[in-house]
């Protein structure tokens, strides 16, 4: 052996390509599936969706029997084409005092109703923006040219919520440099926006958006001078809800700082937020968890995943050309089958899943959030024969439809806290306690943390105070002291 050679052995795991798009399709959620399925299918001939397979199909069966109707002995075609004549109209017999009825008959006005109920469906007009709504307002309204242009401005820089979030530096730079507006003329111009409907809107900060709403008031309303002043100064000390302080900064009784307090309750603070055209976004759940008798049983959405096929024409055409000129198509053939392969994988994964996470959580489905049991990613992979690092892509946005709500798969994974008995608890079901104690606690006398803490003791569950405070601010409760205060 020559000096300076040396052999060595070593194992690399080298992930082919058809690997690598089965992984890639098992993270993505069902519409990055559709997309990416819509792009293969429309980059490969031999690909196609199997409706747009039937849609196809009825087409040229239409066709054919088009035709055969057409060829057909004793057809009127041919003599239709000759004779240009046209049928005389006849004024049809109607009485007065017969009802006359639209719903039925060959009359134009029935027909045209059919057609309306069969081959049209009712449109519904796009909802009105707030851009919109205010450009509206600002074109019926006596302003200089001048002035409707800074207005522009302002409406198009507005938020959803219609606040200028940005500031009103972000508005002087973009008007027009020929304008030279200056910002007194901004604010000027701001300021009557502000009494545009919704009221409110085009203002600075939460502060200016009460004050606005409340100087439209009529300034005889009861509490309305001292509203203003609690929306000028004193907003922090109402949020706490201490009227007591705040009556005293005031100089006012305490039943005249409720009833200001009202008044300024019963304003928008988002002025913008119900004109928000924004369309809701709904979950469709890639799989279903049903009772049978005593049994969870989990079956698949069938619309969860895009049926994909092979275009048999063009596997004919493969099967009937020679291998030299058939030799590209062959090639996509091959990428059509693994690509099928890997969503039938995709799907069988999906569906072991989700039975393996029903079956360790049949508590939960039973009797709620309460019963829910700790679990972990490598638990399900050891039970499933997988890694952990496939279990957490196939619970990332795959959504179940359960009896108890649509849930992500990754709702049901948490870590556990030990219990008394020498069992554990999920963190899922210690936040569900913890939320029935505080709703059933006394409003005057809310529970500590530590009060929560020693009743979970009380339960068996040994959980530090430090963990209460995390699982509370979780859950969005605000402490006790702030719950007292706002009882």
């Amino acid at each position: 052996m020559k000096p300076g050679l040396q052999f060595r052995l070593n194992q690399q795991l080298a992930l082919t390509p058809q690997l690598q798009q089965a992984i890639r399709l098992l993270q993505l959620s069902q519409l990055e599936l559709a997309a990416e399925l819509r792009q293969l299918a429309e980059s490969n001939p031999l690909l196609e969706f199997a409706e747009d397979a039937d849609a196809e199909q009825d087409e040229a069966e239409g066709e054919s029997e088009f035709d055969i109707k057409a060829s057909a002995p004793g057809s009127d075609t041919s003599s239709s084409n000759d004779n240009d004549e046209v049928p005389e109209w006849t004024e049809p017999d109607i009485r007065s005092d017969e009802p006359i009825d639209f719903s039925s008959g060959n009359g134009s006005g029935s027909g045209s109703n059919n057609h309306d109920d069969e081959g049209m469906e009712p449109q519904n007009a796009a909802a009105e923006s707030l851009q919109e709504h205010l450009l509206w307002q600002l074109n019926l309204t006596p302003m200089e040219p001048r002035a409707k242009a800074i207005a522009t401005v302002l409406i198009d820089a507005l938020n959803t919520d219609g606040y200028l979030a940005e500031g009103m530096d972000a508005v002087l730079a973009a008007l027009p440099p020929h304008l030279k507006a200056t910002a007194e003329e901004v604010e000027s111009v701001r300021r009557r926006l502000q009494h545009f409907d919704p009221a409110g809107v085009a203002s600075i900060d939460l502060p200016d958006c009460l004050r606005a709403q409340l100087e439209q008031f009529d300034p005889a309303t009861p509490y309305r001078d001292l509203a203003l002043r609690i929306v000028e100064s004193e907003l922090e000390l109402l949020a706490r809800n201490d009227m007591a302080k705040l009556a005293r900064r005031l100089h006012a009784s305490e039943d005249e700082t409720a009833g200001a307090a009202i008044l300024i309750r019963s304003l928008d603070p988002r002025p913008g937020a119900a004109m928000d055209t924004t369309p809701v976004e709904y979950v469709a759940p890639d799989a279903y968890a049903r009772k049978e008798g005593t049994r969870w049983r989990v079956a698949l959405n069938p619309d969860s995943q895009p049926k994909l096929s092979l275009n048999q024409h063009y596997c004919n055409l493969i099967a009937q050309a020679r291998s030299d000129d058939a030799s590209w198509m062959r090639g996509q053939l091959q990428e059509a089958r693994w690509l099928i392969k890997s969503l039938e994988s995709r799907a069988e994964t999906l569906l072991k899943v989700a039975e393996a996470i029903v079956r360790r959580q049949s508590a939960f489905l039973d009797y709620g959030p309460e019963a829910m049991q700790p679990l972990v990613l490598r638990e399900v992979a050891e039970e499933v024969g997988m890694h952990e690092s496939t279990i957490s892509r196939v619970t990332t946005r795959k959504y179940i439809h359960t009896p108890r709500g649509t849930y992500e798969l990754k709702y049901f994974f948490s870590s556990g806290v030990s219990t008394e008995d020498g069992g554990s608890a999920s963190a899922t079901a210690i936040q569900a306690m913890l939320r029935k104690l505080v709703d059933q606690e006394d409003p005057r006398k809310p529970l500590s943390d530590q009060a929560l803490a020693e009743a979970l003791h009380g339960k068996g569950i040994q959980v530090a105070r430090r963990t209460v405070a995390k699982y509370r601010e979780i859950l969005r409760i605000p402490s006790s002291s702030e719950r007292q205060r706002n009882s």
